[in-house]
């Protein structure tokens, strides 16, 4: 089915209700936890989108509901229902059948959120991100046509694009339009911008918009600089995805299990994890046997030594990164923070990149005598600031702002694809 026109480019915003709760089980109750959105006398002048969100270790559901504001058409973002559910559509590649379950699940948060009347003209999305393109083609192929199953049998406007791989370097632009979106650093009289830092399962992105000729003349190729024009201004950014470096497939490489053969009988050691570990762990429908080294050292030197592989020579460094660019960094970086306590879990908070390193070696050097929470928090939290310093190139006193919710809406490449697709990018 064909969406409806296009509507005016949105850019002014307002946010009210809350954004939901995580997914819990399909037998959730529904009631008391729909937004009280704030309607304008006229409820014609409300529109809504929906766009599945499918990573490598979850599905996530944005419903996102716009008011076509006074005279000068601009719509404002009033609402965004969330949800997600793990784990991500890349778990059942074997078992196609299964995802298009998951995503018909969270579908009924659309049609609980979305008034029956407006659902034929609200368009419906799903765009899979790292988890899919790891994926041999074939199976990312079928498990793209059972979703595109369910999105035929539901009520809402399918795109003729409506069911799609995302490309990594899409993914950092949208996330960028997404949170300069939210913290109005679009609007037409607005310059300055800030960069993103998204660290997902798979994949790991890093956009920004330079001030600096060098910063774009520098880059090692040209797929490391986009140009497009949104809000009336051209845009050029420093932009890349690193595939195979998100937080979950960083794990794999550390360990040599990334592509490693004899999955039922090996067993992948690290000196960033515990001495007695042992446990089987799953990521991508795959299931892996880990342990920490019973007979070596464990500790922060050699973990950081394990992971510099991992990063070093991998991971290109932008000549600026800190002359006036602010950084916002989200999805794992935000949820490790919060486990190691560094910040709080609602309200997020600012940090510096030593207070990872520090954190790191804190619960690296005591992992003999006091187990963390998380038997893979020492290799996480060592990644991040490997990653962080001798990857991208941060100075241990660049602080970087650690969120999860701007304006109490996801911070995610979610909205910048809803608003892509009223505005239509030229992406050159």
């Amino acid at each position: 089915m064909k969406p409806t026109a296009a509507l005016p480019l949105l850019v002014l915003l307002a946010v009210a209700g809350p954004s939901g709760a995580q997914f819990g089980t399909p037998l959730l109750d529904w009631s008391g936890i729909l937004p009280g959105l704030s309607r304008p006398a006229n409820h014609s002048r409300i529109f809504y989108a929906v766009m599945f969100d499918a990573g490598s270790t979850g599905t996530r559901i944005h419903v996102y509901t716009f008011i076509q504001s006074g005279s000068d058409g601009l719509p404002l973002l009033d609402n965004e229902m969330f949800h997600s559910i793990k784990p991500g559509l890349s778990a059942y590649a074997d078992h196609p059948e299964t995802a298009g379950q998951t995503v018909r699940m969270l579908l009924k948060v659309a049609k609980k959120t979305v008034p029956r009347l407006e659902w034929k003209r609200t368009p419906l999305f799903l765009r899979a991100t790292a988890g899919l393109r790891l994926l041999p083609a074939e199976k990312a192929r079928a498990l793209l046509e059972q979703v595109r199953h369910v999105f035929d049998e539901s009520p809402f406007s399918v795109p003729d694009d409506g069911v799609s791989i995302l490309n990594g370097t899409n993914e950092g632009i949208l996330a960028w339009i997404a949170v300069n979106f939210l913290t109005g650093h679009l609007k037409a009289q607005t310059k300055k911008t800030v960069g993103i830092l998204d660290l997902g399962g798979g994949s790991t992105q890093i956009t920004f918009l330079p001030k600096l000729k060098k910063t774009i003349e520098s880059v090692p190729v040209a797929e490391y600089v986009a140009r497009f024009d949104f809000v009336n201004s051209t845009y050029e950014l420093y932009t890349y995805s690193y595939l195979g470096r998100g937080l979950m497939a960083a794990r794999l490489a550390t360990l040599g299990a990334l592509g490693a053969e004899g999955l039922e009988w090996r067993v992948f050691k690290s000196s960033c994890l515990p001495k007695k570990f042992r446990d089987e762990w799953s990521f991508g429908g795959l299931t892996y046997r880990v342990s920490g080294d019973p007979e070596g050292y464990v500790g922060y030197k050699l973990c950081y030594q394990e992971v510099l592989k991992v990063v070093k020579g991998i991971i290109h460094q932008p000549y600026e990164l800190e002359d006036n660019n602010v950084f916002y960094a989200f999805s794992y970086y935000f949820d490790r923070a919060v486990d190691a306590g560094l910040i709080d879990g609602v309200q997020g908070g600012t940090l510096e990149v030593r207070d990872f390193k520090k954190r790191a070696k804190e619960v690296c050097n005591k992992m003999s005598k006091k187990p963390p929470v998380s038997p893979f928090l020492c290799l996480d939290m060592t990644y991040i600031t490997c990653l962080l310093k001798d990857g991208f190139g941060f100075k241990e006193s660049t602080v970087l702002q650690l969120t999860k919710k701007v304006n109490n809406v996801e911070a995610s490449w979610a909205l910048g694809a809803t608003l892509d697709h009223f505005h239509h990018l030229k992406i050159r």
